[in-house]
């Protein structure tokens, strides 16, 4: 019988009974596939996107914040909302907090290793508390539906969750717009010229286009491939999601960060991570609660949430000491140290696992 492409696209059970039918070796294989689509669509909409934005006047760093981190976490919207209407709230849940964690421990940890970072006091002065303080509500409102919740039920991020938070993520695009303008210092060095370097205008919008249809198509076929893998290897979905797909996902955060510390610009990192933590709760974490309600496992309460906080605190303790005006790499360690643990926690120990 013979399918439609929409049908390849919108039917579950299509694509479920397609990827049980595959080898482990190509379930992997397909993975791979996937994630590579997944950072080049990322890398040439971030591109694109970047361009049209620099045409308005908006400083780098902002755009870095905002516009970077939004193209760069659009991989986990799309996971995470496509696992949600698949029925696995552990993927999509996990995925935006694993993410965060992996955005944060692993790639803003190693850029901290690799280069002194500038403490850029407008990011982390504003966004940055922004940043804590999304995951904090986060946290917050599973702890109260944890406790109104019947005992006999599990708890649930409910829609009106993911609404709130949608409607957070515009009003922080929003202020952070107004913070732009009225700010007249945040240019980076080399602003000025890469101003007049501008692709055209149509390139611009086919860049962005292309690389959405790539993220999408990267995405659809990486949820079902991972709830395959998860499940042959006697893995919860959370804890593929929190790890493997979770770090695949943030790829395009990790390439943006090595090219920023490549070329001697590793405060970009600083507004692409903050931004991108951001999102992770407002935009991937709200958008999946607002397609279908959010079951929250018993290791969230227990793993998953404990590791976030403990990584988003420690880096605003870092930012409170740091008078010299950079992070140290003994501070990226930590980051690096706690994201490893976490890792290795749930693989080897298996805490990570739903119970």
């Amino acid at each position: 019988m013979e399918y439609s492409l929409l049908q390849w696209i919108g039917d579950e059970t299509l694509l479920q009974q397609f990827v049980s039918e595959l080898s482990t070796t190509t379930l992997l294989l397909i993975i791979v596939v996937c994630i590579t689509l997944l950072s080049k669509g990322a890398d040439w909409m971030i591109d694109g996107v970047v361009d049209l934005a620099r045409r308005t006047g908006l400083p780098k760093i902002v755009i870095g914040a905002t516009v970077v981190s939004l193209g760069t976490t659009l991989p986990e919207a799309f996971v995470s909302v496509m696992a949600a209407y698949m029925g696995n709230p552990g993927l999509a849940l996990g995925n935006g907090v694993g993410s965060i964690i992996a955005d944060t421990g692993l790639i803003f940890g190693l850029t901290c290793v690799l280069a002194a970072v500038p403490v850029n006091r407008y990011i982390l002065n504003r966004t940055g508390w922004v940043q804590v303080g999304a995951a904090t509500l986060l946290v917050v409102i599973a702890v109260v539906m944890l406790f109104t919740t019947a005992t006999d039920e599990e708890p649930t991020l409910d829609r009106w969750v993911g609404f709130l938070f949608l409607f957070l993520l515009a009003a922080y695009l929003y202020v952070t717009y107004l913070w732009a303008k009225q700010s007249g210092d945040m240019n980076l060095e080399g602003d000025e010229d890469e101003a007049e370097e501008f692709m055209s205008l149509s390139l611009s919008w086919l860049m962005v286009i292309g690389g959405l249809l790539l993220i999408i198509i990267g995405a659809r076929i990486l949820v079902p491939s991972a709830s395959e893998i998860a499940h042959r290897f006697g893995v919860p979905d959370d804890v593929i999601a929190a790890t493997m797909v979770a770090f695949g996902t943030s790829l395009p955060e990790l390439m943006t960060a090595i090219a920023a510390v490549r070329k001697g610009h590793p405060e970009i990192t600083v507004g692409n991570i903050v931004g991108a933590d951001v999102l992770n709760v407002l935009f991937v974490i709200g958008a999946a609660a607002a397609a279908t309600p959010l079951a929250i496992p018993t290791n969230f309460y227990t793993f998953h949430f404990p590791a976030m906080l403990i990584i988003l605190f420690s880096l605003r303790v870092f930012i409170s000491i740091n008078k010299a005006g950079v992070f140290y790499r003994w501070q990226g360690a930590w980051l690096l140290g706690v994201y490893i643990v976490y890792v290795f926690m749930q693989y080897a120990l298996n805490i990570g696992a739903a119970h």
